[in-house]
């Protein structure tokens, strides 16, 4: 009965103890204005349908162009303004330059070893070393020419055929899976047609690792109750795509390293590049690295989820008019194979 009462007394002295030490840390460190939230779960409550970058203006309006906010334990920062751009993307960029550490995409980035979501580190500096001087030098992009003369020529010759037999020639989905292929290619080396069980797989297997990245995690907000995601199944089945992608990376590693395909092969790419860095340089790139330079390299993963949700529900972007269209395909390529691309979209 004593200890009891002695505990109720000193609840209210720790309470107001945490309060003070909490205030003395906000004089040392203020932080931005913004709405206040609650115990636990911080803003969430106040988020609702309206786009974030909406609900956000409006919240400018009241706050100023810097605002503060916790989602669950997360602490959030917002800029409203230009002005708070450039400070955070140029003038301390080296402070705001990593990524998040969310439960899916560091899962399937394999712990945050890609090119696109590694904190700034060493390692980081090295990998955008290796892009820039490797991967995507104007050299090496000039190199994969061929690889899109092909694709563009394959797409010509389709599009021929079609206005041949007086077909309507849909160029959203001609230039959708153009950009996929042609990525597809210089990425790894393979191309899937559409329709096809390959090609079916491949893009299943993209949605669904889209979902999982941009998947809600109870871990990422509120760790106290991330057994939430184990009891919901969303922790399996991250674990299965990132399997399943795993399977695929390795596969197209095997395939590379193949001695059949080294002889019966001369067109190299990202894969062969990246392979080939591991045995010659210095800096130490396992597998694993390798592969998680492969996921960021599938960028491609957004315009296949344009085709899937896109073209084939019937909502493709449609041009004003046809010569619309062309001003945006003579764009990516030269004077040459666009008016080859011009002549047969225009003759019947």
């Amino acid at each position: 009965m004593e200890n009891t009462l002695v505990l109720l007394l000193l609840l209210p002295i720790l309470f107001l103890a945490f309060q003070i030490i909490k205030r003395r840390q906000k004089s040392l460190n203020p932080l931005p204005p913004g709405p206040p939230g609650l115990p636990l779960i911080g803003n969430f409550h106040q988020l609702d349908a309206t786009p974030p970058h909406e609900y956000f203006w409006k919240l400018s309006k009241k706050y100023g162009p810097l605002i503060y906010l916790k989602l669950g334990s997360r602490p959030v920062v917002v800029a409203n303004s230009s002005k708070m751009a450039e400070d955070i993307l140029k003038t301390q960029d080296i402070n705001f330059c990593s990524r998040p550490n969310m439960l899916g995409l560091r899962k399937l980035s394999y712990e945050g070893f890609d090119i696109a979501f590694a904190p700034y580190s060493e390692y980081w500096r090295e990998m955008r070393k290796t892009c820039v001087l490797h991967l995507l030098s104007a050299k090496r992009v000039q190199s994969f020419a061929p690889t899109r003369e092909d694709e563009v020529s394959r797409m010509i010759q389709k599009i021929s055929l079609q206005a041949a037999s007086g077909s309507v020639v849909d160029l959203t989905e001609r230039i959708v899976f153009l950009t996929s292929t042609i990525i597809c290619r210089v990425a790894f080396g393979k191309r899937y047609e559409p329709g096809s069980g390959e090609g079916k797989h491949f893009r299943e297997m993209i949605k669904e690792f889209q979902t999982m990245l941009s998947a809600f995690y109870f871990t990422d907000y509120f760790p106290w109750i991330g057994w939430v995601d184990k009891l919901t199944g969303k922790i399996s089945r991250l674990e299965k795509i990132f399997k399943v992608w795993d399977s695929f990376y390795q596969q197209l590693i095997d395939e590379h390293l193949h001695p059949d395909r080294l002889k019966s092969t001369t067109e190299c790419d990202m894969v062969d590049i990246l392979l080939q860095l591991r045995q010659e340089s210095s800096f130490d790139l396992p597998l694993d690295h390798i592969k998680a330079v492969l996921m960021a390299l599938l960028g491609a993963y957004d315009v296949w989820k344009l085709m899937e949700s896109g073209v084939e529900e019937g909502d493709a972007t449609t041009f004003k008019n046809d010569q619309e269209a062309l001003i945006l395909i003579h764009q990516g390529l030269d004077d040459k194979m666009f008016k080859k691309f011009a002549n047969a979209t225009t003759s019947k």
